[in-house]
């Protein structure tokens, strides 16, 4: 009987590797054929999305200048009006922008500016209270320009500038400006500065840090001054623009500047000047001027002497700036055509550097190279007995600015859009 038993267990071990066998090639035929999937295990790879990207290391910025504080304090009283003091002769007030690709007018620039210049500036004409009003944009448009109108004297004859302290409180027949630091509202229209069309501006200036003083005595010392100017650079600009009853919004970057002067800087000491306030694409803005102490029969083309020249740099708005006062310009190219006595600048190349009282600057081998080249302006000349010529409008600007540091040394390409005010006087 063991036998027997034996022998049926070993058939029943038999017949079950036999089965598993079947079993086993069957899987694998079926596995071959496609009907059953190897198992695998699950795996999650992320999404390309998913995936930390690195941060981009923020781009260089060049070395700030170090400034007092009250090289950056502007009071009420240094807002409002001078030249009802008897000793101050000539006082202007001027706003710019350039307005970006969140208005309506992308690209255009404005400049506007009240100015009670003094009686000798715009000799022959008896009519030193000057408006200017001009919209530029890049494509060759141009609305506005500038008008100038007497100045009374008494009760019976008002002057056409009036203003007002504190603050800024000033109206030239239908336009004014108004306002104190940190935001002032500018209002300008004039049927007779553009005859062949009608132009209304209304703009808010926000000033989101302090402004500079560029000339004066308050740019060293803490002091009242009869020749001074500052200026507020990276405003917020917002508001409207009318032409020929159409109305366009428009938002950007400006610039508001405040100047006045005595008696003593007559026409014969300051014959001609360059501004140009320019808002690069980077976000970085400029102020450049430079003022000619000679009259241009005896000038060359480039002022060897600069006394006031500056170009002043902010990367963030204004809350710092980077000032250079080694300033070397060259005119490469004059309007001859249009202002047949005054050589009024349509391209400039400006080399800036630190001065010799920025010994701390110095050290960076910080140098700026820019050209500012005119591409649209309002022209006027006061011919005899004047000779005075002034050009205001839009320019381009290239260049670079190099720098070292910790880090070694920086180029960077800088390229933007400017507003520009150029003045010529043969005498």
């Amino acid at each position: 009987m063991s036998s027997k038993s034996n022998l049926k267990i070993n058939i029943k071990k038999i017949d079950a590797i036999i089965v598993v066998v079947l079993i086993i090639i069957a899987g694998l035929v079926l596995i071959k054929a496609g009907y059953i999937f190897p198992f695998q295990e699950d795996t999650f790879e992320p999404e390309p999305d998913d995936e930390i990207k690195p941060t981009p290391p923020p781009p260089p910025t060049p070395p700030e200048s170090i400034t007092m504080g009250y090289m950056r304090a502007v009071s009420p009283e240094d807002e409002g009006v001078h030249f009802d003091k008897i000793n101050i002769c000539r006082e202007w007030w001027y706003f710019s922008a350039v307005f970006d690709e969140n208005s309506d007018l992308n690209g255009w620039v404005v400049s506007i500016s009240f100015n009670h210049m003094a009686r000798g500036d715009l000799i022959g004409t008896s009519k030193p209270d000057l408006l200017v009003i001009t919209l530029h944009g890049p494509n060759g448009e141009e609305y506005g320009g500038m008008i100038n109108k007497k100045r009374g004297l008494g009760i019976i004859k008002q002057p056409t500038l009036k203003a007002n302290s504190p603050g800024v409180n000033i109206r030239y027949e239908d336009s004014w400006a108004e306002g104190q630091s940190p935001e002032w509202h500018v209002h300008v229209e004039d049927n007779e500065i553009d005859n062949n069309h009608d132009i209304i501006i209304d703009l808010t200036y926000f000033a989101p840090f302090e402004p500079v003083w560029t000339i004066g005595d308050k740019a060293f010392e803490i002091s009242r001054s009869n020749l001074a100017s500052y200026i507020f650079t990276g405003c917020k600009v917002n508001g409207k623009v009318i032409i020929d009853n159409q109305e366009y919004l428009v938002n950007g970057t400006g610039h508001h500047e405040h100047s006045w002067s005595p008696n003593m800087v007559s026409r014969g000491l300051i014959n001609g000047w360059d501004w140009s306030h320019i808002i690069l694409e980077n976000g970085w803005n400029i102020y450049y001027a430079n003022y000619y102490p000679a009259p241009q029969f005896v000038s060359s083309l480039s002022s060897k002497i600069n006394p006031y020249g500056s170009l002043i740099l902010t990367t963030d708005e204004g809350n710092t700036i980077t000032i250079l006062d080694n300033i070397n310009p060259e005119i490469t190219k004059s309007n001859d055509e249009i202002f047949p006595f005054v050589k009024i600048p349509l391209e400039i190349d400006v080399n800036a550097k630190a001065g010799l009282s920025q010994p701390l600057l110095s050290t960076y081998n910080i140098e700026f190279n820019i050209n500012i080249k005119s591409e649209n302006s309002y022209d006027k000349i006061w011919k005899f007995p004047t000779y005075v010529g002034m050009s205001v409008g839009r320019s381009s600007v290239s260049g670079t600015i190099g720098w070292t540091d910790n880090d070694g040394y920086h180029e960077l390409e800088l390229n933007g859009i400017g507003t520009q005010w150029n003045m010529r006087a043969l005498l």
